[in-house]
């Protein structure tokens, strides 16, 4: 993939036919090196698109453009999406779209056990929201069930499936392990009637669960355990999130997923690399599929590269819904997971993810990734989209006492200091400010600037004031600073420089600001390899989400849910999409403006 970040966040990769293809990236990778070796030779010039010959032809219509590549990412909605998703995503509809292709968004729904509608609705919504389109070519597996099954029937009358009776147990003795060969089941020499007339009985609900699988008949002694029979049906009474209680047996993935890319004229089948040693079996069920003429070559190949692995996350989907069903969590878009809903309520831009994707690549071996990459793609987008605002996040009372009581005016500040386009905003000022508690120290250290006793600084925008004390409470806290400003030193006036001052700090009118929740939200886990040397749930962060009352400049009492801005000093910030409402705003803070955990692990 290219190092550029992508231009056009609404590009088309897939739907509509184009008439030319845009010209692809300047960087390369081995994936994109097997395209175009593929293209160049022709391959797919003989290409039928109109869908497999078989006994249930499907998707007629299909573009009939050879030198179309085709891809697809193929989820179980089982789950939400995660930021490792997003990298297939942005890498499987960017080689479309750079070819001129088109990429599927097809549902690999075989498990009715653990699949359900919200998470199909929460994946469609994800990729929609990265910025893709898959146009008319949106697919499920279970459209296929019906040719699945018709395939395994002639899997059987050509001798190469069988029904095996074994307990699981004794299924998982006689399949062997690594370093032990496999034992062929004593069903499998079982007549092709006799399976042929069992399976059409599981099919019809005779059997309970565990009773019967369908098991492929390759070789019990392959060096490659995916090879010695696998099962490619099992009996589940159990409905379907979209064809309800029709079936009671359902198809396994490996047997799906290699059969849907053949329906769909797959060309290129790319997925991660905990699949490269299903490839064989892959490869076996559609040549063996080809030979008995249903299917037409050349077929799909598949493709693998590594997957993505980041410091601080954990991206397995079994340690995500312990996460979410424990309560460890606000749900599966809580800003504080890596599900691309999470990052969205974080306040990622998908601009910044599909940057993050483009410059880390595609490689061939898996490798863990610091996850401040991630973060630094994401300072690099909201830095030239976010306008700047003026919030106190630890708000002190500043008092500047030969200020006019009642008096106020404006002050005005730039929305963008490198965009001055975006023109300035006003600023009202006041008696009585609030500042930042950091930002008053009665005894100071060696090089602070701010204010103590007798010290001046510029209020940002504003005038140069000087520190004249403080007031406290009974136990000793500073409640209020005391100061006197210079009114000559008016930022934007004439002669406003003459003063000269070491240090500035930011403001808000105690009369003005605008009161709101504010969540100051970090890393989930506190060491980079969560789970590595005790329980997962041992690395949580316990400091991974803070809330607080924060005063904010006035306008922002009417952000609109997703409007992200820059808090000066504080880093990047969203109007929170779920719990914002008109006049209350809830801002959840995106990214710090640099890495504050460098050096720290």
């Amino acid at each position: 993939m290219s190092g550029k970040p992508v231009s056009r966040p609404d590009a088309p990769a897939g739907g509509k036919p184009r008439e030319k293809a845009k010209q692809r990236p300047s960087g390369s990778n081995f994936i994109r090196a097997i395209i175009d070796a593929d293209l160049a030779s022709g391959k797919y010039a003989a290409r039928t698109w109109g869908g497999h010959p078989g006994p249930a032809r499907v998707h007629e219509g299909a573009p009939k453009d050879p030198a179309r590549i085709r891809t697809r990412f193929p989820p179980e909605p089982n789950g939400y999406l995660h930021i490792g998703h997003a990298k297939s995503i942005c890498l499987n509809f960017g080689l479309a779209r750079d070819y001129g292709g088109v990429c599927h968004l097809r549902f690999d729904d075989t498990n009715p056990a653990k699949e359900e509608q919200e998470y199909v609705d929460s994946i469609i919504e994800a990729v929609r929201w990265l910025g893709f389109d898959w146009g008319e070519h949106l697919y499920y597996a279970s459209d296929y069930f019906d040719t699945l099954y018709e395939f395994a029937e002639l899997f059987i009358r050509h001798g190469l499936a069988y029904v095996d009776s074994l307990t699981a147990e004794e299924m998982r003795d006689y399949r062997g392990t690594l370093f032990r060969p496999g034992r062929e089941s004593p069903y499998r020499e079982r007549p092709a009637d006799e399976n042929l007339a069992l399976f059409r009985r599981m099919r019809a609900g005779e059997f309970p669960d565990g009773t019967h699988v369908l098991r492929l008949k390759i070789d019990m002694t392959s060096g490659n355990i995916n090879l010695r029979d696998p099962v490619i049906y099992r009996i589940r009474h159990a409905a379907h999130h979209r064809t309800g209680d029709t079936w009671c047996i359902y198809p396994l993935y490996d047997y799906t997923h290699c059969i849907s890319d053949a329906l769909e004229n797959i060309t290129h089948s790319i997925c991660t690399l905990e699949f490269e040693d299903h490839r064989p079996l892959y490869d076996w069920v559609l040549e063996r599929l080809a030979d008995f003429g249903a299917l037409k070559r050349p077929l799909p190949q598949q493709i693998e590269f590594a997957r993505l692995n980041l410091t601080y996350v954990v991206l397995s989907k079994r340690k995500l819904i312990q996460l979410v069903e424990e309560g460890h969590v606000d749900g599966w878009d809580d800003p504080r997971m890596p599900t691309i809903a999470g990052c969205r309520r974080r306040g990622y831009t998908p601009e910044a993810i599909r940057l993050f994707a483009e410059r880390i690549g595609v490689a061939k071996e898996n490798s863990t990734l610091d996850i401040s990459i991630l973060e630094e793609c994401l300072r690099d987008d909201l830095n030239e989209r976010a306008e700047r605002r003026i919030a106190v996040l630890d708000p002190l009372r500043l008092v500047i006492d030969n200020y006019p009581e009642g008096a106020e005016e404006e002050c005005r500040a730039p929305n963008h200091p490198q965009k001055p386009e975006l023109g300035r905003r006003i600023v009202p000022f006041s008696r009585e400010l609030w500042i930042e508690r950091e930002d008053f120290t009665e005894s100071p250290p060696q090089g602070y600037f701010r204010l103590y006793p007798g010290n001046s600084v510029r209020l940002r925008y504003g005038y140069v004031v000087k520190c004249t004390g403080c007031e406290k409470d009974a136990q000793g806290n500073v409640i209020a600073v005391h100061c006197e400003y210079a009114p000559e030193t008016k930022s934007g006036t004439p002669g406003a420089d003459k003063v000269k001052v070491k240090g500035a700090i930011h403001w808000l009118s105690a009369k003005h600001a605008c009161a709101a929740e504010v969540r100051l939200y970090d890393r989930l886990f506190r060491v980079p390899q969560p789970g590595s040397e005790r329980d997962v749930l041992e690395d949580i962060n316990p400091g991974s989400k803070k809330i607080i009352t924060a005063q904010l400049e006035p306008a922002l009492r009417d952000a609109k849910p997703e409007e992200r801005l820059q808090f000066e000093r504080h880093g990047y910030f969203i109007a929170d999409r779920v719990d914002s409402k008109p006049g209350v705003p809830v801002f959840n803070r995106a990214v710090t403006l640099r890495d504050s955990w460098a050096g720290t692990a």
